[in-house]
């Protein structure tokens, strides 16, 4: 009887702990527990690079529906310090993300998952021949850049200033995609804007490499909110975007880890 009982026990501990015995699915997995709507603000540089990670994060959690909220990291900073409902903030700056942390509205330590750097963006073939950040203030030359408010503005004063040059903008834009698309339009002769833009828009501007920009390197924080009405969701995802295969997406896009 004892010999009988000993061989049960080993049985059930081998089926506990391994052989075939499937493991748990812990949340982002395949299948995993986290399940209904997640939203999302992020910087308007991550948009492309999002919306491949929500979907592959919408395909490994069938239960999930994730809305993107894009736009300069400082607005959507003020968004949420103003009580806006959301689950998770991605940041192009960590002074940003600083606004939502001084708040009280961070569920933890932001981590900082990318990085990002400055091109000039100028249109197929660099019409004005510009090579550098001192191009752009040759006589005709007209330039957007993104306002100081917001972490491309802030970087390309970063940069300007570390190359000691004086620029007068036409305009100052509201995020970098909005610079971007002066340059597209053919209403700008140029813009700084970050790497990743300029690749994402290659049918249509070219990303001319300058130095300074080196000095003015952003990184990118993400964080769960606080108040996130999706709490396990918005954890998942922070982990998700974390992950080797997304952080390739990020990578393929121009962004560099940190």
């Amino acid at each position: 009887m004892k010999k009988i009982l000993t061989a049960l026990a080993i049985t059930a501990l081998l089926a506990g702990c391994g052989g075939n015995a499937t493991p748990a699915a812990g949340p982002g997995a395949s299948g995993a527990g986290v399940s209904g709507d997640l939203t999302v603000l992020a910087a308007a540089s991550l948009t492309g690079s999002f919306d491949r990670i929500g979907k592959d994060f919408e395909r490994a959690n069938p239960g999930v529906k994730i809305t993107f909220s894009y736009g300069g990291s400082s607005g959507l900073a003020h968004q949420i310090t103003a009580g806006a409902p959301a689950d998770v903030f991605a940041a192009a700056s960590p002074a940003t993300m600083k606004t939502v942390t001084d708040a009280g509205d961070a569920a933890g330590d932001p981590a900082v998952f990318v990085r990002n750097q400055l091109v000039i963006a100028v249109p197929k073939k660099n019409p004005k021949g510009i090579e550098g950040l001192a191009d752009l203030t040759k006589p005709g030359v007209q330039v957007a850049l993104c306002a100081e408010q917001v972490p491309c503005g802030a970087a390309a004063a970063t940069a300007l200033g570390a190359a000691g040059v004086r620029l007068t903008p036409v305009t100052l834009e509201r995020d970098v995609k909005s610079a971007l698309s002066k340059v597209r339009l053919g209403e700008v002769d140029a813009a700084l804007v970050y790497r990743t833009d300029a690749r994402a828009a290659a049918a249509d501007v070219e990303g001319i490499e300058f130095p300074e920009s080196a000095g003015a390197i952003n990184d990118y924080p993400i964080v769960a909110l606080r108040n996130a009405p999706n709490a396990a969701a918005a954890a998942a995802f922070v982990a998700f975007v974390r992950t080797e295969p997304e952080l390739k997406v990020l990578t393929d896009a121009g962004f560099q880890k940190p």
